[in-house]
This record gives structure tokens, C-alpha cells and sequence, in this order.
């Protein structure tokens, strides 16, 4: 079943359910997930606030459920089955330790970053970050994260028509070609900016 179907056949609260999976710990496509959601809003004229409210619930919870398996029982499980993920103790130190320094921006930051997104809430529980903290920026990163993600599948469901149109027209091909030259573009804007 692919994203699109899970939209057609939840709505608004598949928004949600797929970063709730997501940031308690199972590898799922949250994001994809939720920009299926903003664009089935945008393709049917529904809200988009409600894709974004249900987007950052799931965001929160996921990331509480997380954070709640790290702290009771994370360290455990990672030292008796880390070897099957490849994590070896010095790894789980080396987090804890970068929790205890960054935990703010890490858990900000984290729902952006692949795989950060995934495990980061049980990191943070793992180093026992403070909840009342933890909870604290896990509701700002949520928020941004549901906006940002939430308002480009709204972009993208608004134009779908076009962007069907371009594609046929041009390929996939030019698609890439074209995206590239955006991409340096503005990469070569940004340089230029700090000089």
C-alpha cells in the first residue's frame, strides 16, 4: 500500500500516523507520508492547517513514545542487540555524550535529518535528557517540521497539473537537468552572499 492510499483511506489523521511510527523508533516514511497528506488536502481544497495539527501531534507523541522506550529501556536492548545494527558500545557513549552537550539542538534539529528523525527521541531518553526539556524543543522541531513539510506537499498537490505538464514535456531528464541548474543556482548564490 503506498502513501497515497493510506491518505485516501485515512485523511487528516495520516498526517500524523506516519511520523508517530516514525519518531517512536520504527524506520517508516513519516515525510513522505505527511506531504501525501498536504497535497491530498491540496488536490481536494481541505485544510491544510488540520495536515499541519495532525502532522505535529504525531510528531510529539511519536517522539514522547520514543523518548519513553530510550529512557526505561534503551541501553539495555542497544548493548544486548546493537551488534545486529552494527552499534558498539563506544557509540552509545559517544551519544549520550553529545546529548548531554547538544541535546537542545539535536532534538530540534532531528526532524530534518534522516534517520535522526527515527532515533533521536530515543537517544534523548537514552541520555536522559530532561523530559520537560526534551519535550520543550521536540514541540518546536515538530511544529517547523509539520509546517515546512506540510505547506511544500500543499505547494506540490496545488500544482500538480503543471508539474505533470512540465514533466511530459520536458522528461525526466530535463526535470533533472533543470532541478540541478536550480540547485547551482542557488548554491552559487549563497557563496557569493558570504564574500
Amino acid at each position: 500500500m503506498n502513501a497515497t492510499a493510506i491518505v485516501d483511506a485515512l485523511g487528516y489523521p495520516a498526517a500524523g500516523l506516519g511520523i508517530l511510527i516514525e519518531s517512536a523508533g520504527v524506520p517508516f516514511p513519516g515525510e513522505a507520508l505527511l506531504l501525501a497528506a498536504a497535497a491530498w488536502a491540496a488536490a481536494r481544497n481541505h485544510s491544510i492547517l488540520l495536515v499541519i495539527l495532525f502532522g505535529f501531534l504525531g510528531s510529539v507523541v511519536g517522539a514522547d513514545i520514543g523518548y519513553y522506550l530510550g529512557h526505561r529501556g534503551g541501553r539495555p536492548f542497544i548493548e544486548r542487540f546493537g551488534s545486529l545494527f552494527r552499534i558498539r558500545p563506544e557509540h552509545i557513549a559517544r551519544a549520550e555524550m553529545f546529548f548531554a552537550r547538544h541535546g537542545d539542538k539535536a532534538v530540534l534539529s532531528a526532524r530534518f535529518i534522516l534517520g535522526l528523525r527515527t532515533w533521536g527521541s530515543m537517544l534523548a531518553g537514552m541520555a536522559h535528557m530532561p523530559f520537560w526539556r526534551f519535550q520543550l524543543f521536540s514541540a518546536i522541531g515538530g511544529l517547523a517540521w509539520a509546517v515546512v513539510v506540510g505547506i511544500a506537499g500543499y505547494l506540490l498537490g496545488s500544482n500538480l497539473a503543471l508539474i505533470t505538464t512540465v514533466i511530459k514535456d520536458i522528461g525526466i531528464g530535463g526535470l533533472v537537468i533543470v532541478s540541478l541548474l536550480v540547485v547551482i543556482a542557488v548554491v552559487a548564490r549563497m557563496r557569493a552572499a558570504r564574500l
